[in-house]
């Protein structure tokens, strides 16, 4: 970790809740706390972390990566 208010330590993280914020909170509005939670374990286990393209896999989804890896 670098000094306090680098922004270089953050930028994973800000990806992330902008990829979430784009794709999942701006398009809805929630009725229940419940339905936030579903949508978001939906968001990350169904899409963010096995499809989405990713650049350190020459934008290969990790599932198509490891189907070509295999």
């Amino acid at each position: 970790m670098s000094g306090k208010g680098n922004y270089y330590d953050n930028s994973a993280v800000e990806s992330f809740f902008k990829s979430l914020e784009a794709a999942l909170v701006w398009r809805r509005s929630w009725q229940t706390r419940r339905e936030v939670e579903e949508a978001l374990f939906e968001y990350i286990n169904g899409f963010y972390n096995p499809r989405r393209k990713h650049s350190a896999l020459g934008w290969k989804s990790p599932v198509a990566f490891e189907r070509k890896a295999a």
